[in-house]
């Protein structure tokens, strides 16, 4: 059992800072996670093309992420927080010419630009976490900020579910439960597009204000100087040593297929309960008690972690995921529907506990780098949507309803992460 604070006092207001910045991108994760099938439905889009979100959204993790690392480590983890609001904020206003002229490529242009502003953030915040405490109880503490990223995300659901999806015309559907948008005239869907375009665009547009006031906030909070700030990387010296961590190296690997996995699940929650004739504004309450699953399991995976090792945690809940996910693939109705939510519950530790565990062992110089390519690996949430929308676009598989054989990719995914937390349970106490 460790007894040892999570936070150390003369840290605590920095962390509490540090930490509502999670709740922020969150929001944005989980509010673009349903536009997905908003913008398959109000552009005519397939499920592959509509996915393209995705990979705008997960793809600004990649582009950035690294200079991201390259920037907080030349100036602060201030500076770097700074930058990544502010980015933030102009994505998210982007919102509005994107709305005015009414082109899928330029919303996914305001994505991408809000995500290079989430991969400063996210660089920034998680070492910054780790950094403010005891190492030994690092893991636990990343664990405990992180529990405020569901908090976002219920709100950024919520949104969806009760403002946005319900006043989408273009969701509208005659008494067998069809949408009716595909049948009606050019003119007619002209002006439907208008307007649930507009009702897309007006949350991003609050949430870049809501930043906005963090920036002023953050920039007149003066915050510690820690170690490995404002000095040069050596990239080639670090890259060797990141490489030659197995735990580190193999986990950069399960954060690319965990982030894959939760992206989809999280996703395609909405086409999986469309099937059943259930409509996106009900469905997305599907989606919320997915993340308050999410979000209880995190508190009770946090506490959890004071008396069973992490590695060991992180496998368990990879194997009851992945149990759940063959529930979802195999079962066909209102239980798959079912077996789908309880996922949330098991990935709730999976992102903090890959990236602490993965960092656990790594130089405090090679830190802000070696957090990079654990952001990085968000890019999975951006490779892996588009092909799971591809197979839902199929229609059926072997006789089995596409949606739900598409499913197989998650599953895949959790064994991946539970095997992950084997090996480094058995690294570990090698």
């Amino acid at each position: 059992m460790n007894n040892k604070p999570l936070v150390s006092k003369k840290y605590l207001f920095t962390f509490i800072l540090i930490t509502s910045l999670f709740a922020l991108w969150g929001f944005a994760n989980d509010l673009t996670n349903p536009m997905v099938a908003a913008f398959q439905t109000v552009m005519e889009l397939s499920a592959a093309k509509a996915s393209m979100v995705q990979f705008a959204f997960y793809g600004g993790y990649a582009t950035m992420a690294i200079p991201a690392a390259l920037f907080i480590r030349r100036y602060s983890y201030k500076v770097g927080v700074l930058i990544g609001l502010a980015l933030y904020a102009i994505g998210a206003f982007l919102f509005i010419p994107a709305a005015q002229y009414q082109q899928f490529s330029f919303f996914c242009i305001s994505l991408y630009i809000l995500t290079f502003g989430l991969a400063f953030l996210e660089t920034t915040a998680n070492p910054f976490i780790l950094s403010l405490g005891d190492k030994d109880t690092s893991t636990r503490r990343l664990n405990l900020a992180q529990a405020f990223n569901p908090v976002g995300s219920l709100s950024g659901m919520a949104v969806a579910s009760f403002i946005v999806l319900p006043q989408l015309l273009s969701d509208k559907r005659d008494a067998a439960g069809q949408i009716i948008f595909g049948s009606l005239s050019e003119a007619e869907k002209a002006d439907i597009r208008l307007h649930d375009l507009a009702v897309i665009r007006d949350p991003y547009v609050a949430i870049g204000l809501v930043v906005v006031v963090m920036f002023v906030i953050i920039a007149l909070t003066k915050m510690p100087r820690l170690t490995g700030e404002g000095t040069k990387i050596h990239a080639g010296q670090t890259l060797r040593r990141l490489w030659h961590n197995t735990i580190y190296r193999e986990g950069v690997i399960a954060q690319v297929f965990y982030v894959a996995a939760q992206i989809m699940c999280w996703t395609f929650i909405i086409q999986y309960a469309d099937r059943l004739g259930i409509n996106k504004a009900t469905a997305q309450v599907f989606n919320i008690a997915a993340m308050s699953l999410n979000l209880i399991g995190r508190f009770i995976g946090t506490f959890i972690m004071r008396y069973v090792n992490t590695r060991r945690l992180l496998m368990i809940f990879g194997i009851c995921a992945s149990l759940c996910t063959l529930g979802a693939i195999c079962i066909d109705g209102r239980a798959g529907l079912y077996s789908l939510v309880c996922i949330s519950l098991f990935m709730s530790i999976m992102f903090p506990t890959i990236y602490g565990v993965a960092l656990e062992n790594v130089e405090a110089e090679d830190t802000s780098l070696g957090a990079a390519f654990l952001v990085m690996a968000i890019v999975g949430g951006a490779l892996m949507p588009p092909m799971q929308g591809a197979i839902i676009d199929l229609g059926t598989v072997a006789g089995w309803p596409a949606v739900n054989a598409s499913f197989c990719l998650p599953l895949i995914c959790f064994i991946i992460v539970a095997i992950y937390g084997y090996r480094s349970l058995k690294l570990r106490t090698a």
